[in-house]
């Protein structure tokens, strides 16, 4: 296996080379991207966050960092739709799993923070796989600590900004109304994109913007196409550091079948690609795919969108690191 890992001219370890072991074969890490302990730096890494104990609804999202992984073997080294090797310009790892309490909310909280706070540098971006949406409550958290409030861009069916459930205020649905109320988004430049579907109350609506966010809805898409909502989504991030959010239940359960809370009338893989595609024109520092629940996907549909999705991540980082490096350089011979 080692000697059929790439590894370019610049120092960087790359994947499994697929024309060497086949793609159904060896280690399952992301994309067969090497381990954290397999080498001396990294830049970006992947980690996987296996908790489910905020979900209201289907369990079992628990099981999606290994369900990602899985459907990841199939990436290949070069990005044409960005012109970009992800896996040349930049270090990336699979950084495995942080083990957190399945049967205490809080401590895992912790948990997931500390363990996201190690792999956390002002050079060094951790893209999580869920797990359920709780877990983005302490990435902010973690991602706080380093680079002060972002601007969130949270793509999901639903708003997630609810108080509590049942008197909990824990759950995959509150993450953000908890990281308004503690600081870590900045408000007035944070957007949710992809809603739909019923809510409680109108209170909902109006609660969730004096929290600091905006809604760009699902029907958005239909009505303006994915240009303008990409538009209108970078105009309100503006030069902010971003933190993308990615709740697989976003996409039309036609693209994701296997998520917790599924919603009619989602967004398609495409369009879905397209909007993470125009990050690229902002400076991300943490992200995280969450919602994927493998008991209910079949032919690993919704483990292949989320897979291509954190490919997609990669590949902004990568291009994001690559233009840091080339002012710096371009500082030094100044």
């Amino acid at each position: 296996m080692d000697e059929a890992r790439v590894t370019y001219s610049n120092g960087v370890v790359g994947p499994v080379d697929g024309l060497k072991v086949p793609r159904f074969a060896g280690h399952t890490t992301f994309a067969r991207l090497p381990r954290l302990e397999d080498v001396p730096r990294f830049d970006i890494s992947l980690v996987g966050v296996p908790f489910d104990a905020g979900t209201t609804y289907r369990p079992g999202a628990r099981f999606g960092p290994s369900h990602i992984r899985q459907a990841s073997r199939l990436l290949r080294p070069f990005n044409p739709a960005l012109d970009s090797e992800p896996f040349h310009g930049a270090q990336v790892v699979d950084a495995g799993d942080i083990p957190c309490n399945p049967f205490h909310i809080t401590e895992a909280l912790e948990q997931i923070e500390n363990g996201l706070g190690s792999l956390i540098s002002a050079e060094q971006t951790a893209i999580s796989l869920g797990g359920d949406h709780t877990i983005a409550l302490p990435a902010l958290r973690a991602v706080h600590r380093v680079h002060g409030p972002v601007a969130l861009v949270h793509f999901d069916a639903h708003l997630d900004t609810w108080n509590t459930y049942y008197g909990e205020p824990y759950t995959h649905g509150t993450p953000f109304r908890r990281a308004s109320e503690e600081g870590l988004v900045v408000k007035g430049s944070s957007v949710h994109v992809g809603t739909r579907g019923s809510l409680y109350a109108p209170s909902d609506l109006t609660d969730d913007t004096d929290l600091g966010y905006t809604i760009l809805a699902s029907r958005d898409l239909d009505r303006i196409g994915v240009d303008a909502v990409l538009q209108q989504l970078l105009e309100r991030v503006g030069t902010a550091p971003v933190y993308l959010s990615i709740d697989i239940d976003v996409l039309d359960p036609a693209f994701a079948p296997g998520t917790g809370t599924p919603e009619a009338g989602g967004l398609t893989s495409r369009e879905l690609l397209g909007l993470v595609r125009g990050l690229d024109r902002v400076r991300v520092v943490g992200a995280d795919i969450v919602e994927v629940s493998p008991a209910y996907d079949h032919a690993e549909i919704t483990g292949i969108a989320a897979a291509n999705l954190a490919y997609e991540i990669i590949t902004v980082l990568t291009r994001q690191h690559e233009r840091h490096a080339a002012a710096e350089t371009r500082e030094e011979e100044q």
